[in-house]
């Protein structure tokens, strides 16, 4: 049964689980607003001192792939898979988080939540909800962090600026303006192995997951 979480709830990561491979799950939604769900993987100052390390619809992967942008499945707005063993030593901390995509304030959100799943086993959720929030346009959800191995934080703060403060608040460049790449987008796949069957009956707030393509991911 899943552990709950209430926002600054803490707890050790292998308390949790003995896996390493993990499935990182965002819902979030509102009527009319669409969401950019991101992982800032950030040094022990808690800057983003390798622009690789930030991912998010135009860069689905790190450098060794221990965080991957998997996509919407299973019910969850955006997904990530996070192979713990595999982060490199100067990633101390994960941080996601969700921004609107325009107008809009996370005052307006419906229920939502951050799950982890391991072994296809759900075991930890953070709930939220928009009473959370007033003007801010983009929010903390939740953060792995390294101390003394590795644990998980419910954090639900709100970020007055979008994706782009954000950035820079991590300590991130902001390219210029330039003409717009296509994003790149996560291989296709059938929900893997660590995580949720994609035919799991989402919670009712949920939105209902997209029919799973055939092939599964290489991994």
């Amino acid at each position: 049964m899943a552990r709950e979480f209430q926002r600054g709830h803490k707890a050790r990561i292998s308390d949790l689980t003995l896996g390493t491979d993990l499935y990182v799950g965002v819902q979030i939604s509102a009527p009319g607003l669409t969401f950019d769900i991101s992982c800032f993987g950030l040094d022990a100052d808690e800057r983003l001192s390798d622009d690789r390390y930030f991912i998010f619809f135009n860069q689905p992967k790190s450098p060794e792939e221990s965080i991957q942008l998997l996509g919407a499945q299973a019910g969850d707005t955006e997904s990530f898979r996070v192979t713990l063993d595999r982060i490199p030593s100067q990633v101390r901390k994960l941080s996601f988080t969700a921004t609107v995509d325009g107008a809009g304030q996370m005052s307006q959100i419906g229920p939502g939540y951050l799950r982890i799943v391991a072994g296809g086993e759900e075991v930890a959720r953070y709930s939220f909800d928009g009473s959370e929030f007033s003007t801010e346009r983009a929010v903390m959800l939740g953060d792995f962090y390294f101390k003394d191995g590795w644990r998980f934080a419910a954090v639900g703060q709100g970020f007055d600026g979008g994706l782009e403060a954000l950035l820079k608040n991590f300590g991130g460049e902001v390219l210029e303006e330039e003409a717009p790449a296509a994003p790149q987008q996560p291989q296709p796949g059938a929900a893997p192995g660590f995580a949720p069957p994609a035919g799991a009956a989402p919670p009712a707030f949920a939105a209902p997951a997209a029919a799973p393509p055939a092939a599964p991911p290489a991994f």
